[in-house]
């Protein structure tokens, strides 16, 4: 997109010379005059769209050079374009899309190892590399979330932890489900993987896992599952085990004490980016987010694919419409059409809900000038930049690959990183539009706001204005100052969502399947 991007000279965009819209970048009124050389015939606000020339009935709308969606009617040169007048469907009432497997993955030009950037982080005993330093308090069931809150507290209470500077903190993962589930269902396997997968995550130095005891997600048998031994970092008790509520906020205060000594022996050391796992995030989005945020977040994704790290990208409802974008770029068709068989998995299971993929955009999207999820979504996978897709995942699996990939999970924002925080991720970046107030413990997150407006009502939130590339600042240019937050970030500097307090209630596991 940044080749064929026009530079604004006054208060519109065209991002693409195949598109048939551009974007206002302020309120147009009507009988204003554009660069364009069209005359505005309905209030356009900003972020915006309107139509740059006569657009049939059921002809394609066209945006960033692909199509975001179908005019319902005849839409005039000049006028707003918005879900009044433009939809989903073409003629027939369907979109089909060219998939054209592994056809346009280039390899990147990697970055030396001896000339790669470099960060601050914990190296564990595993080989994996922190960015932080928390113990965690993960919980079987929703049965055992008080507790685990009551251990959390009377740590935090008891002020030990200022006599352990290299610890950030002790987080009661608490969750809703764990019980009243099929014990082979899709639902129970997607939370083994979650718990797991914080409990391994190398921004926790020490873990406990707490239950109740008679739940069907069984602490033993996910301990057998994946070879488990419990050690001086990882413990587990359940109430029923201990003999009530009180023992088992004791047992765990005391598991704490003797965790921290160990897990505070950490000292950061220099370390390569490619130890770096980002997850991509947005939410809140507006029209902006496609032309600033995104794009520039794509472009410090490439940084770290070319200095060995791994990005990735998720919310495969909000690449909906535009993974025919991602397949090209798989490395092989096996992977592209893992993708595809994730996509073909959401409309069942949405139709399944009575749902419609188009549902999203949300209300505050389409307010924030977002028609259609195809217009949405070729925003949202601009975060995933240019590199090959080197896989793909299903939520919460253990990333394994380097370079680019991609998570399957839902669009809301804290049950996505939570899939990818159990995927291994020990950073993230969120780019949003409308002004989402985020946090991730144990993983940092970054914030980006897609526009300048927004950036000055929220600054105590946002961590980066990228709304200055409609202004003139390259992409380029805003991907390398993100690329190099991220590495003052995963080095120990702290992000606004942590300086404000946010992250301990953002543990959302995905919950899939009946409640029994």
């Amino acid at each position: 997109m940044t080749d064929t991007m026009t530079r604004p000279e006054g208060r519109t965009l065209v991002l693409n010379p195949a598109d048939n819209i551009a974007v206002a970048l302020s309120n147009l009124e009507v009988g204003v005059a554009t660069r364009e050389g069209v005359t505005i015939k309905r209030r356009v606000p900003k972020g915006h769209k309107f139509a740059t020339r006569q657009i049939a009935a059921g002809e394609a709308v066209v945006k960033f050079g692909q199509i975001i969606g179908f005019a319902k009617e005849a839409i005039p040169e000049g006028d707003w374009v918005h879900e009044h007048n433009c939809g989903m469907g073409g003629a027939d009432g369907t979109l089909t899309h060219d998939y054209a497997f592994a056809e346009g993955a280039v390899p990147p030009e990697m970055v030396p190892e001896g000339q790669r950037a470099t960060f601050e982080g914990y190296r564990r005993a595993n080989g994996k590399v922190g960015t932080r330093n928390y113990i965690g308090i993960l919980t079987s069931v929703n049965c055992s979330a008080t507790v685990a809150k009551y251990m959390a507290e009377a740590v935090n209470r008891s002020g030990i932890l200022n006599d352990y500077p290299e610890i950030d903190g002790i987080i009661p993962f608490v969750h809703g489900t764990g019980c009243a589930m099929d014990l082979d269902g899709e639902g129970y396997h997607i939370l083994k993987r979650t718990q797991w997968g914080y409990a391994s995550n190398p921004n926790l130095g020490a873990a406990l896992l707490v239950g109740l005891g008679c739940e069907v997600f069984q602490i033993g048998r996910m301990k057998e599952l994946y070879g488990i031994v419990e050690s001086d970092t990882f413990q587990t008790m359940t109430i029923q085990e201990i003999g009530g509520t009180r023992k088992m906020i004791e047992w765990g205060v005391e598991r704490i004490k003797e965790m921290l000594p160990i897990a505070a022996r950490a000292r950061r050391e220099t370390v390569s980016a490619a130890e770096l796992t980002l997850a991509l995030q947005c939410g809140g989005s507006d029209g902006y987010s496609g032309i600033t945020a995104n794009p520039a977040l794509g472009y410090a994704a490439d940084l770290l694919v070319r200095n060995g790290g791994t990005a990735i990208l998720s919310e495969t409802p909000e690449i909906y419409g535009a993974e025919h974008l991602l397949t090209r770029r798989a490395v092989s068709r096996e992977v592209g059409e893992k993708l595809i068989e994730r996509i073909r998995w959401w409309e069942d299971y949405t139709s399944r809900n009575r749902g419609e993929m188009n549902n999203n955009p949300s209300p505050g999207n389409k307010l924030g000038g977002l028609t259609t999820i195809l217009e949405k979504s070729l925003g949202a996978a601009a975060k995933g930049g240019t590199t090959p897709l080197t896989a793909v995942y299903e939520y919460a699996e253990p990333v394994t690959e380097k370079g680019f990939v991609f998570m399957d999970t839902p669009g809301f924002d804290p049950v996505s990183a939570t899939g990818q925080v159990a995927g291994g991720a020990n950073v993230l970046t969120f780019t949003t539009g409308r002004g989402s107030a985020y946090g991730c413990k144990p993983v940092p997150s970054i914030k980006l706001a897609t526009n300048s407006d927004m950036y000055a009502r929220m600054e105590g939130d946002m961590d980066i204005n990228c709304g200055d590339i409609v202004e003139g600042v390259s992409i380029e240019d805003k991907g390398r100052e993100i690329f190099d937050l991220i590495l003052k970030v995963a080095s120990g500097e702290r992000t606004k969502s942590e300086e404000l307090g946010y992250g301990d209630n953002e543990f959302v596991p995905w919950q899939v399947g009946a409640t029994m």
